[in-house]
Parts: C-alpha cells; structure tokens; sequence
C-alpha cells in the first residue's frame, strides 16, 4: 500500500496547485490514500469548511489541521459533524471536533489518521504524551495502518515520538514549520518518520509569507498584515510504503513536485 501525505498547503497558491495537480498526482504515483495537512489553507491562516469539501473533493481523503485551527468561526461547527476532517487530539476535550479518523484506501483497507500537536511555543490544552497511546491502540483496534501527524515546532518532540511509537504506528510524520527535512526513514521497529514534510505553497518566500513583510516584522518588531507569496509554489510531502496486513512500512520516499 502507497500512502500520499503532503506538508502544510499554504494559502491559494497551496490550494491552487493541489486542486489542479492532486488528481494527475495520485495516478502518477499510484498511491492508495491521501492525506493533506491544510491547516493554513485560507489565506496563509486556518481552513474554512467551503475550503475543506474543495479539498477533499479534488483527492484527499483526509485533512488534518494544527495550531491555527480556530481561526476562522465558522470552522467549529463543521468540525463537529466532519468524519475526514481532523483537529488535534490534544485540543481541549471541549472543543468541538476529533482527532482520528478512519478512511478507507483504494482496495477499501481502512487507513487511521491521528492528529496530534506539539507543545513548545503551541501551548495545547494537554500534552499529547497524555493521549497518543490511547489515540493508537483506539486506531489498532480498526486496522495496523496507522498514520500520525505531529503538528509541532521542536524537531525534538517530532524524533522523539517517532521512537515512541516504533512497531505501533504505520508513520509518524512532522508538520507546522513549513520546512521538508531530509530524514525521511524507517525505523528499526517498522515505523516510517519524517521530522517535517514541508509545505505545499510559494517557496520564493518566508515560509509562505511575503519576504519583505517577514523581514519587516524582524526587522523592526512592528505589526505588520502578512500576505501570502506567489512565486516558486510546489507540492512538497512523502510517500510511504507499507504491507496492509500488518502495519508495517517498507520505505518512506520525499516529494517534491513544481506546480
């Protein structure tokens, strides 16, 4: 089985080239399920349910989100009856949404996305040690192909819970700073990690951003309105292999596609 994640889609540029690219993208690669971190979705920031369904429409399967998930109003109500649409785990229990979801691949084998977030510089309500082994066995429970996604700022947390999980979960891949590292591999137990799969959007950029509107703001520590970029946009994420039987991951390969 050949699973498709791809990194942070970033604003319209994001948007545009996975609605024109996904569909062509997933014969090419003759992947069986897709997944798409779309957390910043709407104008650099957030996701709204009208991007969402545009999202799923054009080849995911699933969308998992981040720290910028509440950023549009309308998002919580729509996260509250969404089966493909996920949230992190470690929100408050409150808050309206889920953090796994169940979908099925091409064959129909069901596939398990959890979502979790990390806690430097995030603050979420509770540290996702708190949750994930609850969150994996609840997955395990449906099927072995498990894969998670850790929204998080310190690389530490992301190798560290790759370690955590050898054996148990199918991948464990990074998401939030926008930026595809080069450590795509698989671990002893059979665990496919990636400390970040980048960002599908406009890499002529500051992470998304406009350039001088970045600079600007580090430069002279005044607010400024940022704007998403344009230039240099490309579908950056991974591909990982794995037997459906069993869990386990043969290979993780990086993507990177011009748009």
């Amino acid at each position: 089985m050949k699973i498709l994640f791809i990194g942070d889609v970033v604003g319209r540029p994001g948007r545009t080239a996975i609605e024109e690219r996904l569909p062509s993208l997933r014969a090419e690669l003759d992947v069986d399920v897709c997944i798409v971190n779309a957390e910043n979705v709407a104008d650099g920031v957030g996701i709204t349910p009208k991007l969402a369904e545009r999202l799923l429409a054009c080849g995911a399967d699933a969308l998992t989100l981040g720290n910028h998930t509440w950023r549009r109003a309308e998002i919580g109500a729509y996260l509250g009856t969404a089966t493909r649409v996920i949230r992190p785990a470690n929100f408050a229990a409150s808050a309206p949404g889920r953090g796994i979801a169940i979908v099925p691949a091409r064959n129909g084998t069901p596939v398990a996305v959890v979502n979790v977030l990390g806690s430097l510089f995030l603050d979420p309500a509770h540290s996702m040690w708190e949750i994930v082994d609850e969150l994996v066995e609840e997955a395990r429970r449906e099927t072995p192909v498990i894969v998670v996604d850790i929204h998080a700022e310190a690389t530490s947390e992301k190798v560290a819970l790759a370690h955590w999980l050898d054996g148990r979960a199918t991948a464990v891949l990074g998401t939030h700073t926008h930026v595809q590292t080069s450590d795509a591999r698989v671990l002893p137990g059979g665990t496919a990690a990636l400390t970040d799969a980048g960002m599908t959007g406009p890499h002529d950029s500051v992470i998304g951003v406009e350039a001088r509107l970045a600079i600007h703001r580090m430069r002279t520590g005044m607010p400024v309105r940022f704007e998403t970029a344009q230039g240099g946009v490309r579908i950056e994420g991974a591909i990982v292999e794995c037997d459906a039987a069993t869990g386990r991951a043969s290979s993780i390969e990086l993507v990177r596609v011009p748009a």
